[in-house]
């Protein structure tokens, strides 16, 4: 590593790229009016038919099959059974392998490549295949009792657009139930990246896409016509050899950038610079560096007339100033039976 780095230099700008990177996912995110153009969904479609055309693509989909897993165990929480169902972005169906039929009577899998959807699972639910781009679900009004959806919903453009449409296809009283990559995915990658750029080149572009912010995401579902709202987070730490190794099966998940304003060429010396700041700042004792994933998992539901509703203000019977004669009644009954 250069003297050129030393570690008061590193820890000063990782806070400033951080700054503007975390401001900028909020811009991304949160922002009004009509639908942005981030990312371009045919090269998209391209990487994903790539990385499924692999003959060991499968070594690939430990993320996509560990956080699919998790979002089957939501909706096994869902004290339900639900007739029909949609999985948007399914890849290879990572989801659905967890699933019983006695859960989900039908299943419909989507996604924008044709080799991904050659290359479902089987399960035991039956399934039926659908090619479509989940910008634009080819679904009539009050279709399905459950959508779901896993690390798919970060590529889309109007994400806003896309949570109304899966609003629209579900029934009333229908859940919504997805995991999408949050903000801070690949922090280590993407800050190893811009600080390499900004020695040897000068200044620094986005490597790594633009991820939604957990501030956002209760706003936007709500905003998209869902309540009894659920938000949660969850990191999964993959340990890698170097920063080559995570590099490249990003490649094979199919999740390389894909944002119109991504660098096409990355010079050699910044790789090797990159990867020698990320192994001193990240790496482990054993030798290898993690990576992080940040994912988000959320839950809403339509709403119906069934469901529970607030109490409206000023129904209470009760006051809280009750509360300690309350705890009094209490402590004298305990002593009663104490002195019998």
């Amino acid at each position: 590593m250069n003297n050129m780095f030393n570690t008061r230099m590193c820890l000063k700008s990782v806070r400033c790229l951080q700054s503007l990177s975390r401001a900028g996912w909020r811009r991304l995110s949160s922002r009004q009016g009509g639908a942005m153009n981030v990312f371009d969904r045919s090269m998209k479609r391209k990487q994903k038919e790539w990385a499924a055309s692999l003959q060991d693509s499968d070594k690939y989909d430990y993320l996509r099959d560990e956080v699919g897993s998790r979002v089957a165990d939501r909706v096994y929480d869902v004290s339900r059974t639900f007739p029909l169902a949609l999985d948007v972005g399914c890849g290879k169906s990572h989801i659905a392998e967890h699933l019983s039929k006695d859960i989900v009577g039908r299943l419909f899998l989507t996604d924008i490549s044709d080799s991904c959807l050659r290359k479902t699972r089987e399960c035991e639910i039956p399934a039926h295949c659908v090619l479509a781009d989940g910008e634009f679900l080819p679904f009539k009004e009050n279709t399905f009792d459950l959508v779901l959806s896993s690390l798919s919903l970060h590529w889309i453009n109007d994400l806003p657009g896309a949570l109304r449409q899966i609003h629209q296809v579900l029934k009333p009283d229908g859940v919504f139930i997805g995991a999408m990559v949050g903000g801070e995915t690949l922090y280590e990658l993407r800050c190893s990246l811009q600080l390499a750029e900004l020695e040897r080149e000068g200044g620094f572009a986005p490597h790594i896409s633009p991820y939604t912010a957990v501030t956002d995401l209760g706003n936007l579902l709500g905003q998209a016509g869902f309540n009894m709202l659920t938000v949660d987070i969850d990191e999964v730490q993959v340990h890698y050899p170097g920063m080559l190794e995570v590099m490249s099966d990003l490649k094979g998940m199919g999740e390389s950038n894909c944002a119109w304003n991504r660098k096409s060429l990355l010079h050699r010396d910044t790789i090797l610079a990159a990867a020698a700041i990320y192994k001193e700042m990240y790496g482990s004792e054993d030798g290898s560096v993690p990576a992080t994933f940040q994912i988000l998992y959320m839950i809403g539901w339509k709403p119906h007339e069934s469901q529970a509703k607030p109490a409206s203000r000023g129904s209470a019977n009760v006051s809280f100033a009750d509360l300690s004669k309350i705890e009094k009644l209490q402590t004298d009954h305990q002593k009663i039976n104490e002195k019998s």
